[in-house]
């Protein structure tokens, strides 16, 4: 069994006000020679817009549009000319491909079916066969509202590792980080097994969210949270540890290797009250999507997304960090200006120390593509 103890993170990658829990990794898988994250084109990103990728009223995707999206989309980060050559980069014919959604604010946000559908067909054009590709989440209740059946080719599997909140079963007993947070009875949390049993490539599909802990909900958030159990005891109180325990999270062999390719949906967005979306004034329409293979780069542009859109209505920023804006949960599904945590947002640039990605905007080349 190797363990790996990550608590012991130098001093320097934390502020003065954020006290790093000590971690302790447990796994039996060895790291791929080249990890997925931050992968073979680390601090790049494509960035496709196109102002007709959805209908603002309805909030129905056109899917002509996001299949033109995608092509352009891979090919301006991979530099190939042919979108089947792209994906044949990260993806084999003998691959078994877990799509990691995000369900969490269904049905009001969610990784869009029309997104996902057009992932499984480039897939499917590669040469996987629909029975190795596994649409994947947590939570059942939050994927039935989605219906995802109805997009995609038959023999697809849709699936969550749990069908009662709380259940152990799908979890792998020995692929864990423990720590203590908040003086909790369980101190583990466990990778779901069918990440390390039955897929070898993983791709990330995250919304464009704010979160009252996290500062936002992107791809390093997603992949982590989304495949360990027992994460919410992170944040407890008003003073969290999302800041070290999404990148920790992230880290853990073998998410980190099989996780190859990072398609952020901005078709639309949350920029209050995420991971959910209760209240449809809180939406907003990026009309756009992100193609990586660092989830730092990715998430770093995410962040200006989403405080250039908080920004422009009035409210205060996902860097803001003070208690003086703390308040219930019922003002902050109501008011853009209450936070029920101190928000966050330097987990993203703590998991690029952590050498998931390139966080430095500097050193960050954004491929822009307008359709």
């Amino acid at each position: 069994m190797f363990l790996q103890m990550a608590a012991a993170a130098p001093a320097a990658l934390a502020a003065e006000d954020h006290k790093i829990p000590k971690y302790r990794v447990v796994t039996h898988y060895q790291a791929a020679a080249q990890p997925g994250m931050p992968g073979p084109y680390p601090g790049r990103v494509a960035s496709v817009h196109a102002a007709k990728c959805i209908d603002e009223t309805t909030e129905k995707p056109d899917p002509a549009v996001v299949r033109e999206m995608m092509t352009r989309g891979m090919c301006a980060l991979t530099g190939d000319s042919n979108v089947r050559d792209a994906w044949a980069r990260f993806i084999t014919p003998a691959d078994v491909v877990g799509i990691k959604v995000n369900c969490s604010g269904a049905p009001g946000i969610m990784s869009s079916p029309v997104v996902v559908a057009e992932i499984v067909q480039n897939l499917i054009g590669v040469g996987v066969k629909p029975d190795a590709i596994w649409i994947y989440e947590r939570f059942e209740d939050q994927v039935q509202s989605v219906h995802y059946d109805r997009y995609i080719p038959q023999g697809v599997h849709i699936w969550t590792a749990e069908t009662r909140r709380g259940s152990a079963e799908s979890y792998d007993p020995a692929t864990y980080v423990e720590t203590t947070f908040f003086d909790e009875d369980d101190t583990r949390s466990n990778l779901i097994r069918l990440v390390g049993t039955r897929f070898t490539k993983i791709i990330n599909v995250p919304n464009m969210k704010d979160h009252g802990a996290a500062g936002v909900t992107g791809c390093l958030k997603n992949i982590a949270y989304g495949d360990f159990s027992n994460v919410a005891r992170s944040h407890a109180g008003s003073v969290t540890n999302t800041y070290s325990f999404i990148g920790t999270l992230a880290s853990v062999e073998p998410l980190r290797s099989r996780t190859v390719l990072q398609v952020m949906d901005g078709l639309r967005g949350v920029w209050h009250g995420g991971p959910f979306s209760p209240n449809r004034k809180f939406r907003f329409y990026p009309k756009r999507m992100l193609f990586g293979t660092d989830p730092v780069a990715v998430d770093r542009l995410l962040l200006d997304i989403i405080d250039d859109k908080r920004k422009a209505e009035h409210a205060v920023s996902v860097w803001d960090r003070s208690t003086k804006y703390l308040g219930g949960d019922d003002e902050h599904r109501n008011n853009p200006n209450v936070n029920p945590f101190v928000r966050e947002p330097g987990h993203i640039e703590f998991a690029g120390h952590l050498g998931l990605g390139v966080y430095d905007l500097d050193k960050i080349k954004v491929a822009s593509v307008e359709v």
